[in-house]
This record gives C-alpha cells, structure tokens and sequence, in this order.
C-alpha cells in the first residue's frame, strides 16, 4: 500500500512540472507564434537594442551631440547658469556640461555585459511583460535588472572624468546649499551622482527607441525570429 501511494506520488511531479510549462508556454504565446519563439524574439530585439545604444552612446558626442539624452545642469542651477553666462563666465559653464557628457560617454561602454546578462538570463515573465508592454516596459526592464549594479561600475568613471574640471568641486558645494534651500534634488546635489544617473536614463532611453524600431519595422532588422516574432504582434 505504501509502495502504492509512493509511486503515485513520483509520478505526480513530473506531471505537476509539466502542466507549470504548458502555462507558462500558453501565457507567453501569441497566436500561431509559440513561446519559445517569442521568448527568443524578446531576447533578441533587446539585445541588438542594447548593443547599438552602447555603440552610439559609448563615443565621442554620443551625449554631447543627442539632444535626447545630453545632460544639462539640474533645473536651478541651469537657470542660475545664465545669469553667470552674463557675467562672462561662459566658458567655464561649458567647460563643466561638456565634462559631465563626455563623462556619460566613457561610463556607458562599461554596461554591454550587464545589459546582454539581462537579457539572456530573463524570465518568461519578463519577456511577456515586454512583448506585450507599453511604451516604458523596457526600461522599466532594464531599470529593475542593471540601474544598482550598473551605478557602481559609472560612478567610479564619470568621477574621475569629471574630479579635473575646478568647476566641478563649486557644483558641489553650490548644490548642496541649494538643495538646502529646496532649490534642486537631493540626487542632484552631487555632480557625480547626477551625471551617473542621467547617464543611465539616457542609455535605457536609447534602448527603448531601438528596441520600438524594431517593432515597427521588424524586416528591417535583417533577422528572421525578429521579423517572425514582431511581425506577428502587429
């Protein structure tokens, strides 16, 4: 009797294992399109979004030279530059916003291995989440995976790309009182914290568009699961 009720048990896992990846296949699937193809779709449009956001940040002007993801001075303090540029201080003020973008750009290489592990080692969960998703699911994917990690490898590179401008340690001090004052964000009171945090902003930014490139134009991408995949789901 007890052989019995054992050997009903073994075999209730591997049934039970079963019945959790038909679901799991189910919830992911779209249509004709299966989950394992989906998945892969998933995987590759981010990570070939990844790369080309890396490739086009991680270069001379790749911040500088984007309106999109250029890093300006936080709020106040950008007001507040005007007034300096009035005095005749322009150039130093320039000399500052160009160290913090070509501080983003040589942070950014460092991200490619973290970002590609993110996607390769993704959930199906996830890769639904993003397939399906709106506008902000993958950086919101990105942000959740690589943003911790991610802050430790910039800040270390955009200090000391930033530590030879003498303006950078008055943007300190300056930033603190006005943060006092209510006048800019704590996070934006360190000129190194700020610029590691727009750097990533800018980069998930990036991504995202590449990865809605995609999207819209899957032939485009010259792979054919992309093409399959996206091409489904529009």
């Amino acid at each position: 009797m007890k052989r019995r009720n054992f050997s009903s048990a073994c075999l209730s896992v591997p049934a039970s294992l079963v019945l959790l990846a038909t679901r799991q296949a189910h919830a992911l699937s779209i249509g004709d399109l299966s989950a394992v193809d989906a998945s892969a779709g998933v995987k590759a449009a981010l990570e070939k979004g990844a790369t080309v956001a890396v490739s086009l940040l991680g270069r001379p002007d790749g911040f500088l030279g984007n309106p999109k993801v250029r890093i300006p001075l936080p709020g106040y303090l950008e007001d507040g530059s005007k007034i300096l540029r009035m005095m005749g201080q322009g150039s130093r003020i320039d000399e500052l916003v160009t160290a913090m973008n070509r501080a983003a750009e040589q942070a950014v290489p460092a991200a490619k291995d973290l970002l590609i592990n993110a996607v390769r080692t993704m959930s199906v969960t996830d890769a639904k989440g993003i397939l399906t998703g709106g506008d902000n699911s993958v950086t919101q994917f990105f942000a959740e995976k690589t943003r911790a990690p991610l802050t430790e490898r910039f800040l270390p590179v955009v200090t000391a790309a930033t530590v030879k401008v003498k303006l950078a340690e008055k943007y300190n001090k300056f930033a603190g009182k006005a943060a006092g004052l209510g006048l800019v964000k704590k996070e934006d009171a360190n000129l190194q914290g700020y610029v590691t945090g727009k750097s990533l902003d800018g980069l998930y930014l990036v991504i995202g568009e590449e990865e809605r490139k995609i999207r819209q134009d899957p032939v485009g991408s010259g792979s054919a699961i992309l093409q399959k995949v996206f091409g489904a789901i529009r």
